[in-house]
């Protein structure tokens, strides 16, 4: 999330706005634990949008992309407590406490967790570090938060062990289909690479054997194609989508398109027949 404060390093953050955001997230690396206290958060990815409001809570998978959007809703603010979940925190709880999976997750990559006293009383004793961003929480401290609220998931969802605790590695998957569906995220080639199961080498092998062409040379054309349909024939502004397929600034979207098309996207003629 775009910044947040911060308020045990790496782990517990808090994100607090009185307008909406829409926030590019791209790739979601970490396990994550949201509670939301106000407003409306919704998680957008390439196969499912899911929506929550005050007091509801959600688990995303990690190795994920997605769009996030803050809205405060009935003239409040908006206000969320984020825990990030990440692989060498789990790896140290399950050595603890001698957990063991016996088969890789399956499930659903995002689940939204049913409200009971135990979590609640949980994010209640995470308030004052929120209220409190000024302490320096040590790293220990954020250690045995992550345990404690594991624990109470564990207790609450005793299924969610396969979810929390997979460490296998990401499965190769279709890398057509998958570039097809979440081409318009703005990231690193090495990321697209590491979320189809991939070495960076192996990714642009199969890359080329499936597109005829270089990834970032790909993208860009993906992009662009995408951009002057949705101009021409949806009458979509420059300024309404180039964050959405992925450039950076509008300037650079703009140069982009002339130069591939030989017009600036705002001269691009529009298909009234549609």
């Amino acid at each position: 999330m775009t910044n947040p404060t911060e308020i045990i390093p790496g782990v517990l953050f808090y994100s607090f706005l009185s307008k909406m955001r829409k926030e590019k997230v791209g790739f979601l690396e970490h396990s994550t634990l949201v509670l939301q206290v106000s407003g409306l958060f919704t998680l957008a990815t390439a196969t499912e949008t899911i929506s929550m409001t005050g007091g509801n809570m959600l688990l995303i998978r990690k190795n994920q992309l997605g769009e996030i959007t803050k809205i405060p809703i009935d003239g409040g603010d908006y206000q969320t407590i984020v825990i990030l979940l990440k692989e060498d925190l789990l790896r140290k709880i399950a050595l603890e406490e001698q957990i063991e999976t016996v088969q890789k997750y399956t499930g659903a990559p995002n689940i939204l967790i049913p409200e009971n006293d135990f979590l609640h009383g949980f994010f209640q004793s995470v308030i004052p570090y929120v209220k409190h961003p000024e302490a320096k929480i040590t790293d220990a401290l954020g250690m045995l938060k992550v345990k404690e609220v594991v624990k109470i998931l564990l207790h609450t969802m005793p299924q969610l062990k396969e979810f929390l605790f997979d460490f296998s590695e990401t499965h190769k998957m279709d890398l057509e289909k998958f570039m097809l569906s979440n081409y318009h995220f703005n990231m690193p080639v090495e990321k697209f690479a590491q979320l189809t199961g991939r070495s960076l080498a192996g990714f642009k092998r199969d890359f080329q054997k499936a597109f005829g062409m270089a990834p970032r040379q790909w993208l860009q054309e993906k992009r662009l194609a995408e951009a002057r349909h949705l101009i021409e024939n949806k009458h979509k502004k420059p300024s309404a989508i180039y964050l959405d397929l992925g450039f950076e600034s509008l300037s650079h979207f703009s140069h982009s398109f002339k130069k591939k098309f030989g017009v600036a996207p705002t001269e691009l003629p529009v298909n009234t027949l549609l």
